[in-house]
């Protein structure tokens, strides 16, 4: 991580002495080379060595790395610094101990939200402290504690409980129920990530930008991923898909370009083909809506386009969370396997300890709690005492549980 302060830090005075030449186009392409190299030799060389072997008679040994916790979202933290002092979006920062602040901003360090360096270089230097803001950090904080340890904690019980089990064995319902409660889970755990980072950036005047915004309300897959890890799709649309040609080019062309977006998402999630799967799944479908489904969505009742959109979005995490491509298609099966539709003991077992928990989580993922916690500012403060403590509570009862998106 210091290694890539330093070449990025060098690398945009470069581009800013020789601004215009070709000189800092090199400085920018050594730079974009650098850090792609370092998260491609931490995070994929076994990946591809996997595939050499199992492509020829090869039997090259695997290195196993370990991944520096953090590395794929401060890789384009730092890449995004430079790209926009080239663009000349993002002013030059001749600290070097600022700009290593920038990267090093523990908050939002392990699993984002990826902030870009033009976001925060005013808070740098300029923060602004008051109650208002400590209070605001704070309470943001307590919420995104109680979605990690209340909710996304149990809920990842049930999962890995179900996941567990060989699928062959799991009934219709309780294939739903195992993958449901995983949708609910990795919204409120990585949410829940982001309302801490962005808490704590308050508490220390810095004003992160929003990672989500109630994706799972979503009436199609466009809507859904404007909502969900917004910092990694706007990343992804300035960094990549604009400077492709976006959609002001020839269609073929625009399907390759989104193809390579979804392509590089998927890969970025992790070195395995289940992401790079997940991701083109979701290319396809945007292509899909982008062609003719939305206007024919937009004739449909609300009930139906949000049922659509969470069908599609429950499939894609099967994609995402079972890690073999053959375990995906046994956990499908057991999904759609319509001779085992019975409601078996083990569904049972799973669901009335725990229905209380599954509507409630639901009922969170939508706007409803928020708006009476706005509105009802007792409610807020009792919801805040109670919230610390009940999460507190969980803590000292818990083993380690760590984000999901850490070993992003």
């Amino acid at each position: 991580m210091l290694f890539s302060c330093v070449v990025d830090y060098i690398n945009a005075l470069i581009i800013d002495k020789y601004r215009n030449t070709y000189k800092a186009k090199l400085a920018l392409i050594f730079s974009i080379i650098i850090n792609l190299s370092l998260l491609a030799f931490f995070k994929y060389s076994d990946f591809f060595i996997s595939i050499v072997n199992s492509l020829t008679n090869y039997n090259i040994p695997l290195l196993n790395i370990t991944l520096p916790i953090g590395i794929s979202f401060y890789t384009f933290q730092t890449m995004s610094y430079t790209i926009d002092v080239y663009r000349n979006e993002a002013p030059i920062q001749k600290n070097i101990f600022s700009l290593s602040a920038f990267v090093t901003l523990f908050p939002q360090l392990v699993a984002g939200p990826i902030v870009r360096y033009s976001d925060v270089s005013y808070d740098l230097n300029h923060r602004i402290h008051n109650f208002d803001k400590f209070y605001n950090g704070v309470y943001r904080f307590i919420i995104g504690l109680c979605k990690k340890v209340i909710l996304a904690n149990n809920l990842g019980v049930i999962w890995y409980s179900i996941k567990a089990t060989p699928y062959d064995t799991l009934s219709l319902p309780t294939s739903w129920l195992g993958i449901i409660c995983f949708t609910l889970q990795i919204y409120f755990d990585f949410s829940g990530y982001s309302d801490m980072a962005i808490g704590l950036g308050k508490i220390f005047g810095f004003d992160f930008l929003e990672n989500f915004n109630f994706p799972y309300i979503s009436k199609s897959i466009t809507e859904f991923w404007r909502r969900w890890h917004i910092s990694l799709g706007v990343w992804f649309r300035d960094y990549v898909y604009i400077p492709l040609g976006g959609n002001r080019c020839s269609k073929s062309r625009w399907f390759l370009n989104i193809f390579i977006v979804w392509f590089l998402t998927g890969l970025w999630h992790g070195a395995s083909f289940n992401f790079i799967l997940w991701g083109l799944y979701f290319g396809v479908v945007l292509i899909f809506e982008k062609l003719f489904l939305l206007e024919f969505l937009k004739k449909l009742p609300n009930w139906i386009k949000h049922f659509y959109t969470m069908f599609l979005v429950i499939i894609g995490f099967v994609l995402f969370e079972i890690d073999s491509l053959n375990g995906v298609y046994n956990y499908l099966i057991s999904m759609f396997n319509f001779k085992n539709i019975i409601v078996d003991d083990v569904f049972l077992y799973y669901l009335i300890p725990n229905i209380t928990l599954i509507i409630f989580a639901i009922i969170a993922s939508t706007p409803i709690i928020k708006i009476i916690l706005d509105r009802y500012k007792y409610i807020r403060i009792i919801t805040l005492i109670f919230g610390m403590i009940l999460s507190t509570s969980f803590l000292v009862d818990a083993s380690f549980n760590p984000f999901l998106y850490f070993r992003f």
